[in-house]
């Protein structure tokens, strides 16, 4: 994964969980779901980017055993 796409991915976790600690510190429920919200979103993110990675390493591991190339 680029390290843009993980850094964007883990900050989208680390506002969720701290607008959902600001919620219900503050009895906000509207915020507390917001970020619960968006640290999933976060989480959905790096996992959709980490498969994404993983199934392009596959492919150029395939590509590498069937052509002999070494690139």
């Amino acid at each position: 994964m680029g390290g843009f796409d993980k850094a964007k991915d883990k900050t989208d976790q680390l506002v969720g969980k701290a607008k959902e600690k600001v919620g219900d510190a503050t009895d906000n429920e509207s915020l507390a779901n917001e970020g619960r919200a968006q640290e999933l979103k976060g989480k959905a993110k790096e996992e959709w980017h980490d498969l994404r990675d993983r199934g392009e390493e596959e492919l150029r591991d395939a590509k590498r055993d069937l052509t002999g190339d070494d690139k």
